[in-house]
């Protein structure tokens, strides 16, 4: 049976770490040693695990402009009410996906994002939720996709 999950932006988490970026500069501040702070093109979104066992099947990912998204997954070990987001917390490989201009194929590095994808399958075995980075390049905004992730339970 497939269950597919969508990533749901967490504007209040995205918020909070934004107002941690201005207040650090505001008061001339530098980040803790390994803190990750989050960038002006990325957004954090939330994955919510109805069920824990299961195995990862596809990408489904909709870009309707041209631009890259690169999604980062974030370890199991941060709790973003208790702990700024450290380095080491961020889990590789990313799944990079890119539609270009002339094409409306979207394109991947296909061994990354199936790897990607069943570290997600792993991970829910131990987390109700899950956070993500994206990060939009190259024109890419939030409003321009869609993105969700199927498994087979």
């Amino acid at each position: 049976m497939s269950l597919e999950l969508t990533f749901n932006p967490d504007v209040q988490l995205t918020e909070m770490m934004r107002l941690r970026v201005q207040s650090l500069q505001q008061r001339g501040q530098k980040r803790q040693d390994g803190e990750r702070l989050l960038k002006s093109n990325e957004h954090v979104y939330r994955l919510d695990f109805s069920e824990q066992a299961l195995h990862f099947t596809r990408w489904n990912i909709r870009i309707s402009a041209p631009g890259r998204l690169n999604i980062i997954a974030t370890s199991q070990l941060w709790t973003p009410d208790l702990t700024h987001l450290m380095t080491r917390q961020l889990l590789e490989p990313t799944g990079l996906f890119w539609k270009s201009t002339d094409d409306d194929l979207i394109q991947c590095y296909e061994a990354d994002a199936q790897e990607f994808g069943e570290r997600i399958a792993e991970l829910a075995k131990v987390r109700k939720v899950m956070y993500f980075l994206f990060a939009f390049e190259d024109g890419l905004s939030p409003e321009n996709i869609e993105c969700s992730i199927e498994f087979q339970k």
